[in-house]
């Protein structure tokens, strides 16, 4: 039902602390436009809705228009509001033209508003209307969506913006949304209240996130019947990374049985203080996450729920699976943003979408907290990009004009990927080559911009982290995490010790060795950035110090050996 009685009031006594504030700036301005960026799980539903209950009261505006991503957050966003008693349609449809008089408002897609801008633009003509744009850099994904957006919605009384990644892979503007220029003359997108994860994290309003990150070695066959082999973790040319990568989610190879069969040992730990704690595989197209479903029940003895985009009951399914105690569900794209299953506590990165905006949405999936000391656990391939991704959680990132995507860390084949937006492969898209092999290995753990653990498979290490008790408060996790830390450097210094007293080989022997490696890594450095080898070597040098490596010692070439490691996981191609 609609609010009947236009002076009651917004109740503000139950908002979370950022709500409020944002609810204060918004009302000591009333501006037309009001862009409000809050990390995923933060409330930015109930922020938004009683905006729009206190300006129905305070009879600003008389309609409300609401804007989704998709179909699915249609009717997540009518529940919600139907709890402020407001009457919004999910299911209006641009050929019936007018609205049922027993509805307030509407929520219509951004694909919706793409097709007849026109038909929108005289309904929000027709009544004062506030239009609330849900993830709001939606309506940059391409510029006649852009440009549709602002046709129909340029004449709103109020328009509120909402995002929880306010950054784009491209340089789209997006409408209703100021950018200005830094002391550089680039141009940033200015946002009215911003509510990040870091303090989110500190208010308990989200959860802490861990990521678990397995490499593991990699050979396939060229349709060229070359066999070809590559370690995901090391420094990889880009081609070699992408066919390393997909080899790694073939569901025929063993590195994603192992991810997934390691990822549910997680959700049952979860499971013991959370006992209806969900996991979530994130695929990359239809047949993939069949596949994973079907391995998933192999592993656990129970099905697990398929959302696929062009399934019609896919929302039903979402819904049911958030009502549910079951263990996993398999999704392509289709909760990656906006979706609302709090359950979620385990996922896994199973897809070869890297772009920067896609990984903060899809880890936002699991970081809305129901109470305290909840944990999210992420496991993911140990590609340098999602690393990197891992390591900067907390980092808040904006959308930039003025500059080629190139620049912020984007190529080409990224933003093509994230383009494309599609869920099956193109006819002759095939992957070009056959897995001969993808055997997983533990990687290390990441949290807070920190890096622990590594071993091999099954090592104290893995079991120690993939244990974790499923309730600690961010500050447990890191203390834990240190003292795990600590006691590993203890482990490395006494096995250095032993090795140093068992280890009678000549030092020539073990130099030699080194400096095998070293080469070897130096030359595969220069593949994936061409710069010369000489050039690496002298950055090495200037790096870790000592003498050119014909005089380094066996623990200077160590050193260097393992500055190079960490260079493939830190830096971008």
């Amino acid at each position: 039902m609609t609010i009947t009685d236009p002076a009651t009031r917004a109740d503000v006594s139950g908002l979370r602390e950022w709500q409020r504030e944002a609810f204060t700036s918004y009302f000591d301005r009333e501006p037309r436009d009001f862009l409000a960026v809050a990390t995923p799980g933060a409330g930015k539903t109930t922020f938004a809705l009683t905006i729009a209950a206190e300006l129905l009261a305070r009879r600003t505006i008389r309609s409300i228009t609401i804007v989704c991503p998709t179909e699915h957050l249609k009717k997540q966003w009518a529940d919600a509001a139907a709890r402020f008693r407001l009457a919004i349609d999910p299911e209006f449809k641009n050929g019936q033209g007018a609205l049922g008089s027993h509805f307030i408002g509407a929520a219509v897609t951004y694909a919706q508003v793409a097709a007849q801008p026109m038909l929108h633009r005289n309904r929000t003509e027709a009544r004062r209307t506030l239009v609330i744009f849900d993830e709001v850099h939606h309506a940059g994904d391409a510029l006649s969506w852009g440009e549709a957006v602002r046709e129909a919605f340029d004449p709103a009384a109020r328009r509120l913006s909402l995002t929880g990644t306010p950054f784009r892979s491209d340089v789209n503007p997006i409408p209703f949304v100021d950018y200005v220029a830094d002391r550089n003359g680039v141009r940033r997108c200015a946002w009215d209240y911003s509510y990040g994860y870091s303090p989110a994290l500190a208010d308990g309003v989200v959860r802490p996130v861990i990521f678990l990150a397995y490499s593991g070695e990699m050979r396939w066959r060229t349709r060229a019947g070359d066999e070809l082999a590559a370690r995901l973790g090391e420094p990889l040319t880009q081609d070699a990374l992408a066919q390393a990568w997909k080899a790694a989610l073939d569901p025929k190879g063993d590195w994603i049985k192992r991810v997934l069969a390691a990822a549910d040992r997680r959700l049952s730990e979860v499971r013991v203080t959370s006992p209806d704690a969900g996991g979530l595989v994130i695929a990359s197209d239809h047949e993939n996450a069949r596949a994973y479903a079907r391995i998933l029940r192999q592993i656990t003895g129970h099905g697990a729920t398929v959302v696929l985009s062009d399934d019609p009951s896919a929302s039903k399914k979402i819904k049911r699976f958030a009502e549910s105690e079951e263990r996993w569900m398999v999704a392509v794209r289709m909760v990656s943003e906006g979706v609302d299953v709090p359950r979620l506590m385990v996922g896994v990165y199973a897809t070869s979408t890297s772009t920067a905006l896609f990984f903060a949405q899809a880890v936002g999936r699991f970081v809305r907290v129901r109470r305290r000391g909840e944990m999210a656990s992420v496991f993911l391939p140990s590609v340098p990009t999602l690393l990197e991704y891992a390591g900067e959680l907390e980092r808040e990132r904006d959308h930039v004009l003025d500059r080629s995507p190139a620049e912020d860390g984007l190529d080409d084949e990224a933003l093509d990927e994230a383009k494309k937006r599609r869920d099956t492969p193109d006819a002759g898209d095939e992957i070009p080559f056959e897995t001969m092999e993808a055997s997983a290995e533990f990687d290390r753990v990441l949290y807070d911009g920190g890096e622990f653990g590594g071993g091999a498979p099954g090592s104290p290490e893995e079991e120690d982290f993939l244990g974790l008790p499923g309730l600690l408060e961010p500050e447990q996790v890191s203390q834990l995490l240190r003292k795990r830390k600590a006691e590993e450097a203890a482990e490395r210094r006494r096995g250095a010790a032993e090795e140093s007293t068992a280890d009678r080989r000549a030092e020539h022997e073990i130099v030699a060795e080194l400096r095998k490696e070293l080469n070897a890594l130096v030359g595969a450095w220069h593949h994936r950035t061409n710069q010369p080898h000489g050039m690496i070597h002298t950055e090495l040098r200037r790096s870790c110090g000592g003498p050119p490596v014909a005089q380094a010692s066996a623990d200077q070439l160590r050193e260097r050996i393992t500055a190079l490691r960490r260079w493939a996981t830190s830096r971008s191609s």
